[in-house]
């Protein structure tokens, strides 16, 4: 998607230990015009999928699966990562390590929101190591759902998570596929074509 690689060209910043900060529009600010493009992709890259609900992890997901959910007139889950009072019990969980907050987090999903008639569409917005994605198609499986596909926003190529999603016979759509975070520079797959 050329438009959210040039906004990572244009806005992103490359921090040590190929991290990608892209704060500004994508997961601290968010830019709903491209969020609301960045849906529209995914609605039409998933449109003959027969997806019945979009799921992800909160908090970066949040927007994305939101415009996804809305282009394609179904509903959004997210997985909780902190427990309330009103979510205690008659869950789906499964644990997530955080590799930009060296954390885990046990994420849950209410089971009345899931159930094996669905098929869901998994999407986030980054896919590095594929932590987030694991744990969701984990929820997925305890729940019985067939999972339609994985949309990120932006995937990390040259880590593991990209392989880890094919080798689980899913449909990955990356949005921006970054090949290379080295000296500083975003190169992406499109470039090396």
């Amino acid at each position: 998607m050329k438009l959210l690689e040039d906004r990572i060209r244009e806005d992103g910043t490359v921090l040590p230990g190929d991290v990608l900060k892209v704060d500004n529009f994508l997961n601290h600010q968010i830019d709903p015009d491209l969020m609301n493009a960045i849906g529209e992709e995914f609605a039409r890259l998933f449109a003959d999928a027969g997806v019945t609900k979009v799921l992800t992890v909160e908090s970066s997901g949040i927007a994305p699966a939101l415009m996804t959910g809305f282009q394609l007139h179904v509903p959004v889950i997210f997985a909780r990562k902190h427990r309330s009072l009103t979510l205690t019990d008659n869950l789906y969980t499964a644990t997530v390590y955080s590799y930009t907050k060296q954390v885990n987090n046990d994420i849950s999903v209410d089971k009345r929101f899931i159930s094996a008639d669905d098929k869901v569409l998994i999407i986030d917005d980054f896919l590095a190591n594929g932590q987030a994605v694991q744990g969701l198609m984990e929820i997925a499986k305890a729940a019985n759902v067939e999972i339609a596909g994985v949309g990120v926003v932006i995937e990390k190529s040259f880590q593991k998570g990209h392989q880890m999603v094919i080798d689980a016979g899913l449909h990955l759509e990356a949005l921006a596929s970054v090949a290379s975070l080295e000296n500083n520079q975003v190169t992406f797959m499109s470039d090396k074509k």
